[in-house]
């Protein structure tokens, strides 16, 4: 169930890979299980600009992404769903699941949209502290009120009002 998908901005460059995928998959080990994955989830779209190409590339939100560009750095910067990315022609995946040192544990199947790579943070337990002072909170009190209220929850609007009740 793997996927291979370029997004480009070169018609020229789609079809030069897709001509030099055709060639090098009647060489490898695995050749059949790779052709059944291209011929289901294999893909290459050409985008209008680096912008549209980015956009699908966030909407895809890929377990790896290999961005070779001009300016792969500055093109990372408007990645916001990707679980890990290689930056730039000297940096492709089997880098990163082998030698680089980043976790392998990675989100698939686009959930990249909503999770992060394993890291040491996962195995920490943490607290979210609150603390406001009475002037903070009375600037906002009512919103939190019209919040709970909308919710049904009574006792909470309730927590806030009795606060500010003379």
């Amino acid at each position: 169930m793997a996927s291979a998908i370029l997004v480009t901005t070169s018609e020229d460059l789609a079809h030069k890979v897709s001509a030099e995928v055709d060639k090098f998959v009647a060489e490898l080990s695995r050749k059949e299980i790779i052709q059944k994955s291209l011929d289901n989830y294999g893909y290459i779209l050409v985008a209008k600009d680096i912008d549209e190409a980015v956009d699908v590339a966030n909407e895809i939100a890929s377990e790896h992404m290999e961005i070779v560009t001009k300016n792969p750095f500055d093109v990372m910067t408007k990645v916001k769903n990707a679980g890990a990315i290689f930056l730039g022609e000297y940096s492709s995946e089997p880098l990163g699941d082998y030698f680089a040192g980043p976790n392998h544990v990675l989100p698939t199947n686009g959930t990249a949209k909503f999770f992060s790579p394993l890291s040491v943070d996962d195995f920490i337990k943490k607290s979210s502290i609150i603390s406001y002072s009475r002037n903070a909170l009375e600037a906002i009190h009512t919103d939190i009120e019209k919040f709970a209220t909308a919710e049904h929850l009574t006792a909470h609007a309730n927590s806030i009002k009795v606060r500010f009740e003379n």
